[in-house]
């Protein structure tokens, strides 16, 4: 099995917000990091049925790396999409806008504010 899991600097609580509102989730598992400052040590939620684990990074933060990594999110409704996008984007840096690629019928790709790369597609239906 293989999960992703995505590190943040601080923020991991309002990104936990901001995934469960675009992605109409919730987070299944939040600990804190039992320093006091609110910092998320582990949460899970799922997102289109996928596990994810999320935290804010903590240890030594000066060995963090530059991963080139997407989250690909497909999506069977454009409609679905868009609104997820849209709620996504703010603060964000798109890469490539929505539009219709070879093998989708809309494709997208970008940074969401707090770091993370996520590429949306429509799934093809039969």
């Amino acid at each position: 099995m293989l999960i992703p899991h995505i590190h943040f600097s601080g923020n991991c609580a309002e990104a936990i917000a901001l995934y469960e509102q675009a992605f109409n989730t919730k987070t299944d598992i939040l600990f804190l990091n039992g320093n006091g400052d609110g910092s998320i040590g582990h949460a899970e939620m799922r997102i289109h049925g996928i596990r994810v684990m999320l935290n804010d990074r903590f240890g030594n933060k000066e060995k963090s790396t530059d991963c080139a990594v997407a989250l690909i999110v497909t999506i069977e409704n454009s409609e679905k999409l868009l609104a997820c996008y849209e709620m996504l984007k703010p603060g964000g840096i798109v890469i490539d806008p929505p539009e219709r690629l070879a093998y989708t019928e809309i494709g997208l790709q970008f940074i969401d504010r707090f770091g993370v790369q996520w590429g949306f597609m429509m799934e093809k239906t039969k």
